[in-house]
């Protein structure tokens, strides 16, 4: 098994959640042009989104070279950015990458509540190693997690039927990941006293 490796916390961030960023970035200049490419005209968001998928493998690869790991949700989330990125440029239709979100979040949901439903976390064998807690804490924090990531697979097809692809950008970039950062504070801060801090 490769070592993980130290890196700098500030270039960690930036490979995590630079590549969403520079689609917000290249959607916004791209997002009022029609382009033509092989007869076939694409949209802004279209063409922004062919180009998120390979900034985003770099990234990985980036992060995998620096840190020796990627976490198994980070290489499901790629697998969906790519298979999704791929039916939505093959089709050219932005609602397969829309879609994507609703799938990637309930994805998280169903797997979480398996775990439950067999009176295991999951989150807990992912997270264990870097936040000790009790047994109940992570049932817990399972439970609430399984539906906020389910809320969140309900709130982006809301969004994306009914609002437009502006919205939806703004949302899936800011909204979503702000929420879900949001409420895990949260939870955090009220699970306390199910931290085990004992060496």
């Amino acid at each position: 098994m490769a070592q993980e490796k130290d890196i700098n916390p500030i270039m960690k961030q930036v490979l995590e959640l630079g590549p969403t960023l520079v689609f917000f970035l290249l959607y916004l200049r791209m997002r009022d042009n029609t382009y033509n490419m092989g007869g076939t005209d694409y949209s802004g968001f279209i063409v922004a989104t062919i180009l998120f998928v390979p900034i985003l493998l770099i990234a990985m690869c980036a992060l995998w070279y620096l840190t020796g790991k990627l976490s198994r949700m980070q290489i499901f989330t790629a697998f969906m950015v790519i298979f999704f990125g791929g039916l939505t440029a093959y089709f050219n239709d932005e609602r397969f990458f829309k879609m994507k979100t609703t799938l990637v979040y309930g994805f998280f949901a169903v797997i979480l509540s398996i775990g439950l439903v067999q009176g295991k976390s999951y989150l807990a064998f992912v997270l264990s190693d870097a936040l000790p807690m009790a047994q109940e804490g992570w049932m817990i924090l399972t439970r609430r997690l399984t539906m906020m990531f389910a809320a969140l697979a309900m709130g982006n097809e809301i969004v994306w039927r009914t609002m437009s692809t502006d919205a939806w950008v703004k949302i899936e970039t800011f909204g979503f990941p702000i929420l879900l950062f949001a409420f895990l504070w949260s939870q955090f801060a009220m699970l306390q006293k199910h931290m085990d801090l004992e060496d």
